[in-house]
């Protein structure tokens, strides 16, 4: 079945940086578009990274443009979250997400948290940015 681990999470001072790491296993036909996510508590779950690794097209949340980066590796079956100078505002738990998507428009939040609430998220990893 499909399973994602997501790791890396951790406690860092304002301006900081973390790198999240997501393994994905169980899927049958692979994946082409991945993404992050993350939830505050009380707050809706939000999409902040995601990747069409098919032609390596790449969207952010406003609120990281400039400090994420989003990579996947195929190979290792896995996709990272390379974040930068990090704010308070970061902390949340962080989840990855993974489906193969067809046509690439299809490679959105709601094609991947549709996908996700149906296969069960990972545990998530937390990260917390102190000021």
């Amino acid at each position: 079945q499909v399973q994602l681990v997501e790791s890396g999470g951790g406690s860092v001072q304002a301006g900081g940086s973390l790198r999240l790491s997501c393994v994905f296993s169980g899927y049958t036909y692979g994946v082409n578009c991945m993404g992050w996510f993350r939830q505050a508590p009380g707050k809706e779950r939000e999409g902040v990274a995601r990747i069409y690794s098919s032609s390596g097209s790449t969207y952010y949340a406003d609120s990281v443009k400039g400090r994420f980066t989003i990579s996947p590796d195929n190979a290792k079956k896995s996709v990272y979250l390379q974040m930068n100078s990090l704010k308070p505002e970061d902390t949340a738990m962080y989840y990855c997400a993974a489906v193969l998507a067809s046509p690439p428009r299809a490679c959105n939040s709601a094609t991947l948290t549709t996908f996700m609430n149906d296969k069960g998220w990972g545990q998530g990893t937390q990260v917390t940015v102190s000021s």
